[in-house]
């Protein structure tokens, strides 16, 4: 399995391609501000052709160039029914400030429309998209509609001693977890995910995080003070 992931123009958000070996079809994972050149790019240099877009969450930083990716190569975005509303009209949960910031930054006012297919993702759904075979966890808390993707098998040349490997998106960090006091957000319920959603998966689990660096369950278990506390 192949897995390439940069950080966006904005927010440091990871977008990451998946693949099963170069020249073969591919899926987008959380396509955030300004990544289009360099998703290109990555498309281009290992010859992926794009299958779907998959959202780990409805916030703009994970899903502002969904839209374009979408319309690029004619294929659907898949977003959990909770977080269907955020698609809508995502710029609406964006203070004017950072709207204006973003601006200042890219040259050129946030504009928004909604992909045309869009495909509601369920907890314990399976997804089987170019060669893979994705399993999708519910995961609120960060979101109503936040959501991990976990398939057997890591990325060529992971030096992690792991077998798996989970897309946390702003669920579960390196030595954090994702914020809770946004729209949205629900303290109790990010509790009850950290507790049987992240800690119910095997400590040989590769995490690819929403923001920041690749951990595994099994070091997040041990070091995590975020999960230290919980029940087991």
């Amino acid at each position: 399995m192949q897995v390439i992931g940069f950080p966006s123009a904005a927010f440091g958000t990871n977008c990451y391609v998946v693949a099963t070996g170069p020249g073969q079809e591919c899926v987008i994972v959380d396509p955030g501000i300004e990544i289009l050149d360099q998703l290109a790019q990555v498309l281009r240099e290992h010859r992926f052709k794009p299958a779907a877009v998959l959202l780990t969450h409805g916030h703009l930083d994970h899903t502002y160039s969904v839209t374009p990716v979408c319309g690029a190569h004619g294929v659907a975005a898949y977003l959990h029914g909770d977080d269907r509303y955020r698609l809508r009209d995502p710029l609406a949960e964006f203070a004017p400030q950072m709207l204006a910031m973003l601006e200042q930054q890219f040259g050129k006012a946030a504009t928004w429309t909604e992909p045309d297919d869009v495909v509601d993702l369920a907890d314990a759904a399976t997804l089987d998209l170019a060669g893979l075979r994705l399993d999708v966890v519910h995961a609120p808390g960060h979101t109503q509609g936040s959501v991990m993707f976990e398939l057997a098998g890591v990325p060529e040349g992971t030096r992690e001693a792991a077998t798996r490997t989970l897309f946390s998106g702003d669920v579960l960090f390196e030595g954090s977890i994702g914020r809770t006091d946004l729209p949205g957000g629900d303290h109790g319920a990010m509790l009850r995910t950290l507790a049987h959603q992240v800690l119910g998966r095997t400590d040989d689990t590769l995490v690819l995080p929403g923001h920041g660096a690749a951990t595994t369950i099994g070091r997040e278990r041990v070091t995590n003070p975020f999960l230290q506390d919980l029940p087991r």
